[in-house]
């Protein structure tokens, strides 16, 4: 055999050579990639059932309609027994994407879910949340609870609006006593009475203007438990207010003495005490006497302040 042919079999030998150790490389990095890929696959892809939540932001006092609710898909391993879920078997993973990955993945997952699914208890659906109203503002995608949403069927909804211990109590208002129809539903109010006590003297009655209440929950004007969005003040007959018992008698008996005016409280002031003014609070407010004119006539009244 000439030499020249033994160096061209040679040569061949060593780029078949070459050439097997590349296949082999592309074929082992196209198995690994394969097998990264099932394991993401099985890392993101859990089981899921149908969750409620709400389709929009929702304020309180607005009422439920078929639009506002929709279902979302929500893992298996992350209920809790007060999310309300459609009764439907758990959406399993597809057949093919079975690996041992996934089957740990799955197995640890559904002893999560069996737990949330013996403390679920799924028996409303979304039907028994229509027309109901919303107690809380609840924002989108967030689940519906019975905490934040007054069904239509449970009735009585001042009583389930009032946080524990509370009573809800109405007085008459009008555009001069309730800052000229700024005083909205869920603001907060200072309450004023006035009324008319026998001069020191003896000489006659004098006009004093005294704090009852302070920092008082505002529940609706009228049956208006939320102003209209483009709406900016509201005119009405009766205010109701959150108040405790004792609250509630202190404004009885102020009520009873004189007239009562409601002060709109800024929004920066609405984390303070809430309740009555003690006389350890009056005590410390200076009082200043102002002379009013009605009708021509004079008359001075005294303020605390």
């Amino acid at each position: 055999m000439k030499a020249s042919r033994i160096v061209v079999f040679g040569v061949a030998a060593i780029a078949a050579l070459l050439l097997a150790f590349v296949v082999r490389g592309l074929v082992a990095g196209k198995g690994s990639k394969a097998a990264s890929a099932q394991v993401a696959v099985a890392a993101v892809q859990v089981p899921t059932v149908k969750v409620l939540v709400a389709a929009r932001d929702l304020k309180p006092g607005e009422r439920l309609a078929e639009a506002d609710l929709t279902w979302m898909e929500w893992p298996e391993a992350s209920l809790v027994p007060a999310y309300v879920t459609d009764g439907e078997v758990t959406t399993p993973l597809p057949p093919e994407e079975e690996t041992k990955v996934e089957a740990k993945v799955k197995t640890a997952a559904k002893k999560a879910g069996d737990a949330a699914e013996k403390a679920l208890a799924p028996t409303a659906g979304m039907e028994a949340y229509l027309n109901g109203v919303v107690r809380e503002e609840i924002t989108k995608n967030e689940p519906i609870t019975d905490r934040k949403i007054v069904r239509a069927d449970e009735g009585g909804f001042m009583a389930v609006m009032l946080e524990p211990g509370k009573r809800a109590m109405a007085v008459p208002i009008s555009a001069e006593n309730a800052a000229a129809g700024f005083v909205l539903p869920g603001d907060r109010v200072d309450i004023m009475v006035s009324r008319e006590i026998p001069r020191a003297n003896g000489n006659g009655n004098m006009q004093v203007v005294e704090p009852v209440l302070r920092n008082i929950k505002v529940l609706a004007i009228d049956q208006n438990l939320q102003a209209a969005a483009d709406q900016q003040t509201v005119i009405g007959a009766t205010a109701t207010l959150e108040l405790s018992p004792e609250d509630g008698q202190a404004l009885a008996l102020a009520r009873s003495q004189g007239s009562l005016s409601l002060m709109l409280r800024s929004y920066a002031d609405a984390g303070g005490a809430s309740g009555r003014v003690t006389p350890e609070d009056t005590s410390q407010m200076t009082s200043n006497t102002v002379r009013v004119f009605r009708n021509g006539q004079a008359s001075e009244v005294t303020v605390s302040r």
